[in-house]
Formats: structure tokens, sequence, C-alpha cells
């Protein structure tokens, strides 16, 4: 009798829930895929802005010139023909890099033993203290 005047059966309470949940099942769905999305992206551009300094760009800004969206990532998570990528656009804005750097292949100077400073280079007080303490340890 009540099913008569509107009150809804526990068929349709059942439907309805399950409605719901497939109604937040898709949205949740489609706001895992806008952020994976996101995160590709940062990933993307992070890994270029590597690849851009390993290439000796000096505006990164042209980084907004390379289309990300034709960007593939391997599974590592590095991108794909990062380097190629580079070469070319040096070759076709060469202004955006800067000149070769020699700074990464400089070799530090050979150690050097310290020296002795001699009579001549002292001054009379210099002379006199390394005198006395020379005379002390005989």
């Amino acid at each position: 009798m009540s099913e008569e005047f509107g009150a809804p059966s526990a068929k349709d309470a059942a439907d309805d829930a399950a409605g719901d949940a497939a109604v937040r099942l898709a949205a949740l769905e489609q706001k895992l895929a806008q952020v994976e999305a996101e995160a590709r992206g940062r990933l993307v551009r992070a890994e270029l802005k590597a690849e851009a300094v390993r290439a000796g760009m000096v505006d990164l800004d042209g980084l907004k010139l390379i289309d990300t969206d034709a960007v593939k990532l391997s599974d590592a998570g590095e991108v794909e023909g990062g380097a190629a990528l580079m070469r070319e656009m040096k070759r076709a804005k060469p202004w955006l890099f800067g000149p070769a750097s020699s700074s990464s292949t400089a070799v530090a100077p050979p150690a050097q033993p310290p020296r002795q400073k001699s009579a001549r280079e002292m001054s009379f007080d210099e002379w006199q203290a390394a005198r006395a303490e020379l005379l002390r340890r005989r």
C-alpha cells in the first residue's frame, strides 16, 4: 500500500545508490585522469629543464616553444630523445644557448708542499723569532 503513494521501495533505493556510485566513480576517474595528466606535464617540464641545462640553454623560457604533448616519457620517467630534441632546438634557435663551457673540464692545480720562508723574505722581527726557535731546538 505504501508503494502506491510514492514511497520508495528497497529496489528503487538500491538502484539509486548504484546510480550515485556510478556517477561518483565516473567523476573520480575523470579527476584521476586530470591529476595524472598534470603530473605527467610537470615531469616532462622538469626533464626538459634538465636536458636544456645539460645542453647549455641560458634562457629556459625557450622551453615554452617545445610542444610537450609530442614528448614521450620512458618507463624510467626520462624524456625519450631529449638530447636530440635539444640539438634540434640549438640548431633552430642558437640564441637560446650560451657558448660551450670549459668549466667542466677544468683540472685542479697540483698540490705543492709548503715551503719555508727564506731569511731574505722575513722582516727583522720574523727573522729574530725564527733564529731563536732554531737555536732552542739545538
